[in-house]
């Protein structure tokens, strides 16, 4: 199928029943319409396996999390589960106003969704999924994007963690900030730079 195509995963089929029924197809076209608007980056720690910057444009993944994982003799690629979670996570948030706990259920639960309809059973997903969160979450934390957004670790009551992310964070503004210094550039247009890298 064309990668232009409106639907580049979910292939063009006339459906056999009504589009608004629980559909295997339709969650695919709905998950890829998300996909194409966000922008990935997986070069960063990232406490609780992704997340997402403040202004909602970039979701993070962290940089150790495997692309994939084996079940029953497939690959399975699990990128786009977590930007479908993470996109929609932010939107409650910030479009709703929902806590962040409340949004995480309800991303889960779309999560969920979408992971089921391509036949990958649940609790072999998480299970992936949790061995991974237990490992970065105990890692040394180095390479933070300098705009991920803290509300979830805030929301977690998480501080201990929030008080590291921020430190490492800060330094990083600080190196962003001493490069603008050197070539007499504007910090805005570093971070740029910065960001593309």
């Amino acid at each position: 199928m064309p990668v232009l195509s409106c639907h580049p995963i979910a292939a063009h089929k006339k459906l056999r029943i009504p589009e608004w029924y629980v559909s295997s197809l339709m969650m695919d076209r709905a998950v890829d319409a998300i996909l194409r608007r966000a922008v990935l980056d997986r070069r960063h720690d990232v406490p609780y396996l992704a997340g997402y910057s403040v202004d909602g444009k970039t979701i993070y993944i962290d940089r150790h999390l495997p692309r994939s994982f084996l079940f029953r003799g497939r690959r399975i690629e699990v990128d786009r589960y977590l930007i479908l979670h993470e996109e929609i996570e932010k939107t409650l948030i910030d479009q709703l106003g929902l806590h962040y706990l409340h949004a995480h259920q309800i991303a889960t639960r779309a999560e969920q969704a979408a992971v089921r309809a391509d036949k990958i059973q649940w609790r072999a997903y998480d299970a992936f999924m949790q061995k991974y969160v237990k490992q970065i979450g105990d890692e040394k934390l180095e390479r933070l994007p300098a705009d991920l957004d803290l509300k979830p670790y805030r929301d977690e009551h998480d501080y201990d963690l929030v008080a590291r992310m921020s430190k490492v964070m800060a330094k990083a503004e600080t190196k962003i900030g001493r490069k603008a210094m050197a070539k007499k550039k504007p910090l805005a247009e570093v971070k740029k730079k910065v960001r593309k890298r």
